[in-house]
């Protein structure tokens, strides 16, 4: 085979490679895991494969070298910095200017043309004739890469237009009129006298309707999660860290009685995600049984209520109680005390209550808060984030008040190269942790009850360094009011 129809072999397999490796679904599951360490920045992806670029042409020199390697070395550099391109613009739809897109598109482009002259090709007759086939591939690549351009272009625009986006505020914080706010603050605001508690029983509770009910999990979550809205038409107030019960409908086979009601933290501030007071958010995880003989799910030992929530729909009943609990109150007496909260999975819940009403919304608590809020979240994996767009939101908008940490347990590794879980990731920071505690931080955790040992015995293993007898520090901050716990 003549060197012509080698390099031109060689560089339809290299542009396979590259566009199998660069291809939509690739590059979405790189913008959606970017998630993890904050919003994205489009100078990233062309940094990576600028520094791909060097590694493979010797950093800008490929050196005494036969001809023929050099040539392909060439056209594998151009084609990195045509799909570096591509990632670029995947970076502007999940945040980046146009303007700049098209300033890293054309720097790919120019940098891809002067690849060629950093190379010097000895004078054979059959190099020419390959340098013209390659030039011929390498503007086959540019039309074909323009063209994909459009292509993906078009179908985000029509995804956009046709799939429901819950719309997140970012300029401005979210506004509750004086008479609402007038009518569910204490006064003053942070005063837990009056507490609203068990308003309604499973003798008599108050029947809600469902104003929505969405899945807000990706593809590739292990398991299906819901935000599910529920009007209370302003008769059911409750705080943020107060939890609602849900009583489902139907008989309980084991004992022929009607099912009990089950409690879920509520997940939105005590205005509602309507900011008028008048609906509260439930966030739920269906749950399902996997029959290990039928490798399927058994429907008949799937989780009664939380099916019930995620199959409800728009109208539908919900017979309601409480709302219960103290525990998992926010210290808002005193605005200058941090906040950690540590959630698996929906245990992020109270939470998002907090989130809301200390940086989103316009109450009082918010505009005297001085302290840092700082999350740790457990999730499987990317797709299973919850309400990280008004996390990364907040961050971006308060990076000095606010810290986010991810524990991906099927993407990320501990510091001993094992699975990365809630508790290994809060154990980065004991020190800084336990400094905290120390100074009148508020500790929550709510979630599964498993993260607790690791975190208790990686605090026990810092007070131990101290000099300090752990069982006595643990009761100080329990007298003191800092640790809150609601796990299960």
């Amino acid at each position: 085979m003549s060197r012509n129809r080698v390099c031109v072999v060689v560089c339809g397999l290299l542009a396979l490679l590259a566009a199998d490796a660069f291809s939509p679904v690739a590059l979405q599951r790189q913008v959606v895991r970017s998630r993890v360490s904050g919003p994205v920045a489009v100078s990233s992806p062309l940094e990576t494969h600028s520094a791909l670029w060097a590694a493979t042409n010797g950093g800008g020199s490929v050196g005494p070298v036969k001809s023929m390697k050099k040539v392909i070395v060439v056209i594998r550099n151009k084609i990195v910095a045509l799909y570096a391109a591509i990632i670029s613009f995947f970076m502007e739809k999940a945040g980046a200017t146009k303007k700049g897109v098209t300033t890293l598109f054309d720097k790919s482009s120019s940098m891809a043309a002067s690849a060629g002259k950093t190379v010097t090709i000895a004078p054979r007759k059959a190099v020419s004739s390959v340098a013209s086939n390659r030039d011929k591939a390498l503007d086959l690549a540019r039309k074909y890469a323009a063209e994909k351009l459009k292509e993906i272009d078009a179908s985000i625009k029509k995804t956009s237009a046709t799939e429901e986006v819950p719309a997140v505020e970012t300029e401005t914080p979210l506004t509750i009129s004086p008479d609402t706010l007038k009518t569910l603050e204490a006064e003053p605001y942070h005063d837990q006298s009056n507490i609203p508690m068990q308003t309604y029983t499973a003798k008599e509770p108050f029947v809600g309707k469902v104003v929505s009910m969405k899945r807000i999990v990706g593809a590739a979550a292990t398991g299906e999660t819901c935000d599910v809205v529920i009007d209370h038409q302003g008769k059911m107030p409750y705080w943020e860290g107060q939890s609602y019960g849900v009583v489902p409908p139907g008989i309980n086979p084991k004992n022929d009685k009607p099912y009990t009601n089950r409690l879920y933290s509520i997940a939105s501030s005590r205005y509602g995600d309507d900011m008028k007071g008048t609906t509260t958010t439930l966030c739920v995880r269906r749950a399902t049984y996997c029959c290990p003989e039928l490798k399927a799910d058994d429907p008949a030992k799937k989780g009664v209520c939380s099916n019930f929530l995620c199959d409800a729909k728009p109208g539908d009943s919900i017979s309601l109680t409480g709302p219960s609990g103290k525990v998992m109150l926010m210290p808002e007496s005193k605005p200058e005390t941090d906040i950690i909260m540590v959630a698996t999975g929906t245990g992020i819940a109270p939470y998002r209550s907090f989130w809301k009403r200390l940086f989103i919304e316009n109450t009082p608590a918010a505009a005297a808060y001085k302290g840092q809020a700082w999350l740790f979240l457990g999730v499987a994996n990317s797709d299973a984030l919850l309400y990280d767009d008004e996390l990364q939101m907040i961050k971006m908008k308060n990076p000095e008040q606010f810290r986010l940490d991810y524990a991906l347990s099927r993407e990320q590794t501990n510091k001993s190269g094992g699975t990365m879980y809630i508790q290994d990731k809060v154990e980065e920071y004991s020190e800084e942790i336990f400094a905290k505690m120390d100074a009148g931080a508020h500790m929550y955790f709510c979630g599964l009850k498993g993260m607790m040992p690791g975190i208790l015995t990686m605090l026990e293993g810092v007070a131990t360094s101290k000099g300090l007898v752990w069982k006595d520090k643990l009761k100080e901050w329990k007298i003191a009011g800092q640790w809150h716990v609601e796990v299960y």
